[in-house]
């Protein structure tokens, strides 16, 4: 098996080729925020180097995109965040005429495949190490060196698909190195403090109220709560006439917040909220000062809000530099995605039926509230609730086509030894779907006819497993 190196070097001769060639190179991406950014790596990659290429977004991946490729009149095809378990599909259609760039684990079988460029084979763990766009920086830097810019964008991928899995939210891996580069380059400041968004730009009560990682019921999006509750913890919300906002919270008034915070969500000490709710933060300092963007993880929100609902396109033109109105649009984007997942996750709070609890697992029914787009998005918000630390939550909705989508997530402090990305893709193929993803996030698709099938399926292998959540 080739090494990575000598992978990305197969790539980059197959790029020269379609340069020399004068062929045309398409490249399909994902629509979350990993996918934007590394679709928009790769293809100002090519770019720079003067390739006719394209790119184009793909909610999921089939056997039926699969065939819109091969009748595509691109010469060359460059899957990103995409394509995992259809190399043979690809093979067959395309012959090598593609690429995949990935980090979800595939199957053993195209572990040989020398057009699947992905970090588990090659040792590297995917869920936390690198993801798609890791490894589309990575293959960028093979194809040039001087595409180490692209560095920064590669850190807000790594945060869209919360890989900030090391002590106090940092980095692992190849995203640690990746981050490192952006660094020494002055495209990044990484700081300790209060995970808050906005924390150069929101007042205190606001950034507050938006932060949804830990989702506590009654604060998050409340921000009269977050505001009388900060008043009665004696923090100083106003400097003269202007809202103070986190940046500017000394040492003592952070310990502050957070004590308030955890005394507000009873039932959860002050290390574990102090554990999520401060990290390491990710400044963007060539952004403008009063720009969303400066903040790492705020970038990736409104890069996950414009795939979430249908505005990919938005979030790749700023991808890919746009700052001007395409900026606003995407501002705009960003406030009416909070609205709905606000919606959502009210609606699921108040009508309890949707929720059924076991000691190791959160099975939630999200059909005709939860869009399909949005499964993933909820359910990591479900995930990050602190009543369901330590259990495995799984979420539902009706999708396309008489079909189901489940969203799995690992919660904060999990110990659960259950794959997810095995049992949602076991799971799926035993009844006829496709699923897949990590070891602590994954979904599958089935057909609506299989859905009590593969409810049964999840009853027998999560929820009535003792003994894999924390205690």
């Amino acid at each position: 098996m080739p090494s990575l190196d000598e992978s990305l070097s197969y790539l980059k001769d197959r790029i020269s080729d379609c340069i020399r060639s004068n062929k045309s190179i398409l490249v399909t991406t994902h629509i979350d925020c990993d996918g934007l950014v590394s679709g928009s790596i790769i293809t100002k990659a090519l770019i720079r180097e003067e390739a006719r290429c394209t790119v184009r977004t793909s909610k999921e991946f089939s056997s039926s995109v699969v065939k819109a490729l091969k009748s595509d009149p691109r010469d060359f095809h460059i899957v990103t965040d995409l394509g995992g378990g259809f190399a043979k599909d690809m093979d067959a259609e395309l012959g090598d005429n593609w690429v995949m760039l990935d980090h979800h684990q595939i199957p053993e079988s195209e572990k040989d495949n020398e057009r699947v460029i992905n970090a588990w084979k090659y040792g590297i763990d995917g869920g936390t190490e690198v993801c798609a766009g890791g490894m589309a920086y990575l293959a960028a830097s093979a194809i040039n060196e001087g595409n180490a810019d692209l560095s920064a964008m590669a850190i807000v991928s790594a945060l869209g698909d919360r890989q900030d899995q090391g002590e106090r939210k940092s980095f692992t891996g190849r995203n640690f190195e990746i981050a490192n580069v952006a660094k020494e380059r002055g495209l990044v400041e990484i700081d300790l403090d209060l995970l808050l968004v906005g924390r150069e730009t929101r007042p205190l009560a606001d950034a507050l109220a938006f932060t949804s990682q830990p989702f506590i019921e009654g604060l998050t999006w409340n921000r009269a709560a977050c505001l009388a509750m900060l008043d009665s913890a004696g923090i100083r919300l106003k400097d003269g006439g202007r809202w103070r906002v986190p940046a500017e919270l000394d040492e003592e008034e952070k310990k502050q917040v957070i004590e308030a915070i955890a005394k507000f969500a009873s039932g959860k000490n002050t290390t574990e909220i102090m554990a999520e709710m401060i990290g390491y933060t990710y400044t963007f300092p060539k952004e403008d000062g009063r720009s969303f963007l400066r903040d790492g993880r705020e970038f990736s929100t409104m890069l996950n809000s414009c795939g979430r609902i249908s505005r990919s396109s938005v979030g790749m033109a700023v991808c890919m530099g746009d700052r001007n109105k395409i900026l606003r649009e995407g501002e705009g984007i960003l406030v009416n995605y909070r609205t709905m997942i606000r919606e959502y996750m009210n609606i699921l709070g108040s009508q309890r039926w949707r929720t059924s609890e076991s000691e190791t697992c959160v099975m939630v029914n999200g059909e005709d509230v939860v869009p399909e787009m949005m499964t993933g998005t909820i359910s990591s918000l479900i995930a990050g609730s602190p009543k369901n630390a330590g259990k495995i939550v799984i979420l539902r909705t009706k999708a396309e086509e008489n079909t189901v989508k489940f969203s799995s997530r690992k919660s904060f402090g999990c110990k659960s030894g259950i794959n997810l990305s095995e049992l949602m893709r076991a799971g799926a193929e035993k009844f006829d779907g496709m699923g897949g993803g990590h070891d602590a996030a994954a979904g599958a698709k089935i057909t609506k006819d299989k859905l009590d099938d593969f409810l049964r399926y999840l009853d027998a292998n999560v929820v009535n497993v003792q003994g894999t959540a924390a205690s």
